[in-house]
């Protein structure tokens, strides 16, 4: 089905199946495809982001499941705490999903790795649809969910236009300076591969 997702400026994107067919205003989008639907959404589209710190967040942390947070609290854990965990395969691969989910809620369309290692997490990540670039070592800053907070410059993949994978997310938020004030928390949808992956509830 086509669909047209418009945010709160009139900027639009058209998406049929996996790729975007279409950019610009809705009005002339609206015009020259009078059939598809039309997903209006509050705040603004934007390509995503490309969280740089995948490996860190991915494959060395825990993503505690929420009926384990009485134990192991709610955050991710790193290190010692890690350590002494020692996560089997069955739960390494329910971190990574619980993980990507949390990416998707910060509208992370990629996630910058290393190869990854271990095949639980690996295989997990593959079939929720988050795509995976490789990355040339490790880069820095503060592994954090929201790209705003780990302390580099927020990376972003290039605007979306007509041909290119149908992958963007949209925040609650006026424009970009309000987005980089209030951070990636603010997302409503995150879409990759014309597949609406996180919404907001």
């Amino acid at each position: 089905m086509l669909t047209i997702h418009a945010d709160s400026r009139g900027s639009a994107l058209a998406v049929e199946g996996e790729a975007v067919v279409g950019a610009g205003d809705l009005a002339e989008l609206a015009d020259g495809y009078p059939r598809a639907r039309v997903r209006r959404w509050p705040g603004i589209l934007t390509p995503g982001f490309v969280n740089l710190h995948g490996t860190e967040l991915l494959e060395e942390a825990y993503h505690p499941d929420p009926r384990e947070a009485d134990a192991l609290g709610t955050e991710p854990l790193t290190g010692a705490a890690l350590a002494a965990l020692a996560p089997d395969d069955v739960r390494w691969g329910g971190s990574a999903r619980r993980g990507v989910q949390r990416m998707l809620a910060h509208g992370t369309v990629a996630a910058a790795c290393d190869p990854l290692r271990n095949r639980a997490v690996r295989d997990a990540v593959r079939r929720t649809g988050l795509d995976v670039v490789e990355r040339q070592g490790r880069p820095g800053g503060v592994p954090s969910l929201d790209p705003f907070a780990s302390g580099l410059p927020p990376r972003t993949p290039p605007a979306r236009k007509t041909g290119s994978a149908a992958c963007f997310a949209v925040f609650d938020v006026a424009d970009e300076a309000e987005l980089a004030e209030r951070g990636a928390s603010t997302c409503v949808a995150t879409v990759i591969g014309g597949r609406l992956l996180y919404r907001r509830r």
